[in-house]
């Protein structure tokens, strides 16, 4: 639920990007942070591994301005995509408000796809949190990879797979060209 301090007249949303590792989640809050540079008051803040995978989480504060006379403020958290970091990536959807779940379109990330979009259902149940009542996006990520000759799955079939029970709203998407990141950002908002 969004913070709402009416003394201070601030709102602060929390969006999280879920989904597999390596499909794009950091890349999603580093092309808004480039594009939104004037908007965004302090550094990206990321903690990765070694071999440049997420550790724990990215964070990303991302000031919308004034509405009806509150200062709202856009919190975008990524969740590392190692599935042995499930407790990170349960801790990190405590209070959020709207997610962006990030599938990777590449063929052979089909399975972890799904596995991610079940272990999000998991975890936010940990919370009490209906994933059929929250704002939900899904971002078909690296949708530039099929003029390079890499096999990636049709967008009917990731529809079947991940969202023909839940009917979020859908995108076709490059984090790395920005294409749709925006439209999928401003859809996860409540």
């Amino acid at each position: 639920m969004a913070l709402i301090n009416v003394k201070t007249r601030e709102v602060q949303i929390k969006i999280v990007y879920y989904g597999p590792g390596r499909g794009g989640k950091t890349t999603n809050l580093e092309y808004i942070n480039r594009k939104y540079r004037d908007q965004i008051k302090t550094e990206m803040v990321s903690l990765k591994t070694q071999d440049d995978r997420t550790l724990f989480f990215d964070f990303l504060p991302f000031d919308v301005g004034r509405i009806k006379g509150f200062d709202v403020t856009i919190q975008l958290y990524t969740v590392p995509g190692q599935v042995k970091y499930n407790a990170t990536r349960r801790l990190v959807l405590r209070g959020v408000d709207g997610i962006v779940f990030v599938a990777d379109v590449q063929k052979e990330q089909r399975r972890k796809n799904i596995e991610s979009l079940n272990q999000l259902y998991e975890n936010l149940e940990t919370y009490g949190i209906d994933l059929f009542k929250m704002p939900l996006v899904m971002q078909y990520n690296k949708i530039d990879l099929k003029d390079s000759g890499v096999e990636i799955l049709e967008t009917r079939i990731l529809q079947k797979d991940l969202n023909s029970v839940l009917r979020a709203p859908a995108f076709e998407a490059s984090a790395v060209n920005g294409g749709n990141v925006i439209p999928a950002l401003k859809k996860s908002s409540p």
